[in-house]
């Protein structure tokens, strides 16, 4: 039997247990998968942990990529040998699974299974960050924060192509040359050097027209003040934990600044949408704009440590777990 990384209790790493399951044939309008590979992301710590509530028990891991091995009752779309990869619903650290199909997308040719398993979440959260969120535009100059990371690489990279001036943020001195190769023309280095002066100096007083932020509690109130009058704060995540209670008159004080809280779900929700981020993401990725960096790979029995690893700040760039 196939078998699975399931959690029964939030907490820590330790909670992640390598269970058999027994996977059935697929029903209407879904496809059986055998992953070849699974993206690893952030946001699967906050499921472990309980930061984002979720019923238990629960298979962990939100993208991957793998092969069709059956398809269900009057699927058109997908057929036996298919390569395809998918983000969302949760339940991807397994070797074999359902997907529904409609949260599906075949992998081109040029595209290898491990570089989609690594992409879809990461990436396409890049794509509506950059083209709906804030559509990035030649001549912005911008901050994207934890630029050496996952979603932070392939943003920074983006942004580029689209002919924005990109200031990254890092953690570390040692991170700053992976943040430089992924395009970013500023690096500043958090731990020493204070963000919105920096970019006050290098936008000569402006300020900039957009901010991403994936951090959060660390980062939040000075990206406010990295912001131009009537700028955009986009706060999509959490790594340094949840944001902090916010009196929303400081938006006002800071210069009628907008926020939003956006997330990959609501941004894909309609599969035209979800088909026109995987088609965008594909084609930056296949004429070589947007380079993924797979810098870890662990086997799916390991995800715990890469788990550890991943919250100890140890990874960069991209991870694969392989089944």
């Amino acid at each position: 039997m196939p078998h699975v990384i399931r959690i029964h209790q939030n907490g820590g790493p330790e909670q992640m247990q390598w269970e058999e399951v027994a996977v059935a044939d697929p029903g209407p309008g879904e496809v059986r998968v055998r992953n070849t590979a699974i993206g690893l992301n952030f946001i699967d710590t906050y499921h472990r942990s309980g930061l984002y509530p979720l019923p238990m028990p629960l298979v962990l891991g939100s993208e991957g990529a793998g092969v069709v091995e059956a398809v269900g009752p009057k699927v058109k779309e997908f057929k036996v040998g298919d390569r395809v990869a998918y983000a969302q619903p949760l339940g991807a650290y397994a070797e074999v699974l359902l997907r529904p199909v409609a949260r599906l997308v075949k992998i081109p040719a040029g595209i290898k299974d491990e570089t989609a398993a690594a992409m879809m979440l990461k990436g396409m959260t890049a794509w509506y960050l950059c083209r709906r969120t804030y559509r990035v535009k030649k001549g912005d100059t911008i901050v994207v924060h934890a630029a050496a990371g996952g979603v932070g690489q392939i943003l920074c990279q983006w942004a580029k192509h689209l002919g924005a001036t990109v200031i990254g943020t890092v953690g570390s001195d040692e991170k700053v040359a992976l943040a430089k190769k992924a395009g970013c023309k500023h690096v500043v280095v958090m731990s020493r050097e204070k963000l919105s002066e920096r970019v006050k100096a290098i936008t000569k007083g402006k300020g900039v027209p957009v901010v991403y932020d994936g951090v959060g509690k660390d980062t939040f109130m000075e990206s406010l003040d990295c912001l131009a009058p009537l700028g955009l704060m986009a706060s999509f995540g959490n790594a340094s934990g949840a944001v902090a209670p916010v009196n929303i008159g400081i938006l006002a004080q800071k210069g009628s600044l907008f926020l939003t809280r956006p997330t990959l779900v609501n941004y894909t929700s309609a599969r035209e949408d979800l088909l026109t981020a995987a088609r965008e993401l594909f084609a930056v990725v296949k004429k070589g704009a947007v380079k993924i960096t797979i810098n870890q790979r662990y086997p799916l029995r390991e995800a715990a440590q890469a788990h550890r690893d991943l919250e100890a700040r140890k990874t960069t760039g991209s991870t694969v777990l392989l089944p």
